[in-house]
Order: structure tokens, then sequence, then C-alpha cells
């Protein structure tokens, strides 16, 4: 039997049905870009935060604010800058008059320092006497102490009776150092605290160091105050040889420690200078500040880590002073301690990354980590969830339908005109055109031929009432 030739109603029925079957098995795109651009926007907004916040890699070089050549801080510098070079890192050192002169470095923004040795309560106090509370440089930006790295032992010796109270040396010829230096602060807050101030009956002179030694052995000052690198064992050992000179003893300790917080009290037991000699003959307290190693609050945070092992390394050994591992510390800071050295003392270790990865490798491996970490909260579980939000989608659009078509019968079982009845089949061939024409997903083929069946079910009772 020869096939019957279609007439031209059925071919454009069949052309009609292929567009549809083509609309069915392929995706729609404009669904999946609107299911999926929420998702990427989101997970970029998140890294965008990220980073945003993230540290950047650490610098390849660092400038510190030592001291005078061949100071204390000169040598501890000189040794930070070995420890750091094992590690990439350069530190240039740049000399000063001392800790005066390094904070006022660190204040100036521009200065090209980033971190410095700054002795406690070695700027300008307040009216109190209290130690400066910086915690702002001309930039607004915060300084953080990185923690005490040494006591800075201030030593006092004298000739004429034995004095208990610094109030006793009023009207006595004092050496306190030169203006600017942190002996002379120091000196000056502790005279002032006892009624002794410049201008009064008491004579002070800026002399200090091996100057001071020699005025107070020739008789032209009374007292001298000793501090930093003029107050090594090797010279308070060869003073406390000499005959007539008598070394302070804080037997006020506990009252200036509680006064100015930045003071420490040192006990020294006798003999500790000489055993053979028994000097000093009874025990005796040294009073002084701590050294702590300020920065800009801006220091990124794996060099901060870096400092305070180096530290470490210089500084815990035992001493004269203290035993072996109390420094560094941070029993007594004048200024904010930094949040990362804050995790290191209390940790007692590097972050894990620094533990077990050399440098600058743990550098980049934790800021592709942070950079990981939004695409692994958002995007990952986005993208798992993305099939339901694009069927939910899809479905949401075929509801949206119904909704049309339901709306549309509801019409249609009042009177309608013939002009009412028409605009209402044509807008139920728009939907259905729609319908059509819109990709569709080959798993809701079921629910779209479901809606067309509908459609022709409101199409039959819209004629169905025409004819009646």
């Amino acid at each position: 039997m020869e096939p019957t030739p279609q007439s031209d109603e059925d071919q454009s029925s069949e052309k009609a049905r292929r567009p549809l079957a083509l609309k069915i098995t392929t995706i729609s795109w404009s669904d999946l870009a609107h299911t999926l651009t929420p998702i990427l926007l989101l997970s970029a907004a998140a890294i965008w935060l990220t980073l945003h916040f993230v540290q950047p890699a650490p610098p390849h070089t660092l400038t510190i604010s030592s001291g005078p050549p061949g100071s204390s801080f000169e040598l501890a510098a000189e040794r930070m800058r070995t420890i750091l070079a094992r590690n990439g890192i350069t530190l240039k050192i740049r000399p000063s008059q001392g800790s005066a002169q390094n904070l006022q470095r660190l204040m100036r923004r521009h200065s090209g320092v980033d971190i410095a040795f700054v002795q406690s309560g070695s700027a300008p106090p307040g009216a109190d006497g209290a130690a400066p509370q910086h915690n702002q440089d001309d930039d607004g930006h915060g300084l953080v102490s990185l923690g005490s790295m040494f006591y800075q032992p201030l030593a006092i010796f004298y000739r004429g009776p034995r004095v208990s109270r610094l109030s006793q040396l009023r009207g006595e010829r004092i050496a306190i150092g030169k203006a600017g230096s942190g002996t002379r602060t120091l000196a000056l807050t502790l005279l002032k605290a006892n009624g002794i101030v410049p201008g009064g009956p008491t004579q002070l002179s800026d002399l200090e160091g091996s100057a001071a030694r020699d005025a107070l052995l020739a008789g032209r000052v009374n007292v001298i105050f000793m501090s930093g690198d003029s107050t090594p064992p090797a010279v308070i050992v060869k003073m406390v040889h000499t005959p007539g000179l008598r070394l302070f003893d804080f037997v006020q300790a506990p009252a200036y420690v509680r006064r100015f917080p930045y003071l420490h009290a040192m006990p020294i037991p006798a003999g500790a200078f000489d055993l053979g000699a028994n000097l000093p003959h009874k025990p005796v307290v040294l009073l002084g500040p701590s050294v702590e190693l300020l920065a800009h609050a801006s220091l990124h945070p794996a060099l901060c880590d870096l400092l305070i092992q180096a530290a470490q390394q210089i500084y815990g050994q035992a001493t004269l002073l203290h035993p072996a591992h109390v420094f560094p510390n941070t029993a007594t800071y004048t200024y904010p301690l930094d949040s990362e050295a804050a995790r290191f003392y209390k940790t007692g270790d590097k972050s894990f990354t620094y533990r077990y990865l050399p440098f600058w490798v743990a550098s980049l491996v934790n800021r592709i980590l942070v950079v990981l970490l939004p695409i692994v909260v958002v995007l990952i579980p986005g993208l798992r969830f993305l099939p339901q939000l694009y069927g939910w989608r899809v479905n949401s659009r075929i509801h949206r339908r119904y909704g049309e078509l339901m709306a549309l019968e509801r019409e249609s079982l009042g009177p309608l005109t013939p002009e009412r009845r028409a605009a209402l089949l044509d807008r139920l061939h728009e939907i259905e055109r729609a319908v059509i024409l819109r990709k569709m997903p080959g798993s809701h083929a079921e629910q779209l031929y479901q809606l067309r069946e509908h459609i022709q079910f409101v199409r039959s009772n819209l004629a169905r009432a025409a004819h009646e």
C-alpha cells in the first residue's frame, strides 16, 4: 500500500513538532544562567572580601632603628640580622641616639623605620609621671609591641652616708644623663616622684657613662644615675669594688613598681657580683624598665613570628638579672600587644604551615588557603545544589503558566462576547506558543505535555461554549 500523501495542514503540524522536540532535549541556558549567576556572584563577593583582608606576601626587607654604635641595642640588631637572613629577610640597621630617637622615628610614618628597640617609659611622661600611652603615629596608624626583650637596670651610685630613699638626695649634685636619653627621662621621673625637680636646690647635670663615673670618683658630683649600656655587669662589679662608693638599694621597689607599671624590681643576691669578696655584702634590689621591640601595626604577621623567634635565641639565656627562658615575654608592655605576638606567646609555636615549610613557601600556601576558603564554603555547596535550583526554576515557570491558564478558564465560565472569546483564544494560543518555544530539559517533558493537554482542554471548552 502506498503511503497517503500528507496534506499541507499535516506538514505544518509536523514542522511545529520538530522545534518542540528540539526544545525539550536541550538545556535552557537562560534558566541555567539565572540559577548559576547568584551562586557565582556570591562566591565572587566572598573571594573579594577574603582578598581584601588577606595579608600580601611579607616584604623581603625590614629596617630597624637600633642605638649608638657599639651599644647593646646595635649588637642585638646585628644578631637579629643574621638570624633573619636565614629566612631570606634582609634587616637594615639604622644607628640612633637611643630609645627616644627610636620612638620618634617610629612615630614618623615615613621615616622608613619598621621596628625599633624602645625602653619602657623613655618618652616624655604624663603629668602623673606614668608611662606614655602613645597608640597612634602621625599617620594615624598604631604602634604595637612585640613583647619585652630584656631588662635595662638603673644603677645609682653615690658617696656619703647610706640612704634608703631618693628624697634624701635633695640638695646633692646628681648626674642624670644627656637630654633625650632614656636614662635622663627615667631619672627625672623618679626624682620628681620624690619631690626633686630641675631648678631647685638639687644640681642636675647631663653627664653620663664614663664621664659621669669619672666625675663621681673625682668628687665633682655626689650621685650618678646609670642605665643602658653604661650599666653592664662588668661596670657594676668594678664600681662596687671602688672604696667609698655605694650602690643604691631600692627598698621601696614594690611601691615604685605599683606606681610605675613599666618598671621591674631585680633582686641581686649577696655575693652575686663577687663571690670571693661577697659583693654586694647583702641582697640589694635594682629597679629598671624593660626594653620593648616596637613595630607599626601593619607589620606582616609572618614577620612577627620570625622576630620573636630571633629574640628568643638572643635573649633567652640566663643572665645576672634573670634566669633562662624569661625573655622575650609579655609581662609588661606600654604599647598594645600585637595580636599575632599574643598568639605566638600563648601557643609557644609558629602556625602549622610555618612549622613544617620554608618561610616563603609557607607564606604562599597560607594565602592560597585563604583564597580557597570561600570557594570551599560557598561555591562548591552552591554547585551541589545547582540541579535542584535549576529544577525549581523550571517548575516555577510551568506553574506560572498553569496560573495564567486557570485565570483564563475562570473568565471563560462567565458570559462572553464573541470578541472577548476570540481574545481569550488568542491569549491561549500565545501561552501554548510560549510553552513550545521555551527550552525545557528532557526531565520536565512529561509536565510540559500535561500542560499542553490542559491548554487543549481549555481551548475545547471555549469552542464548545461558542456553539451553545
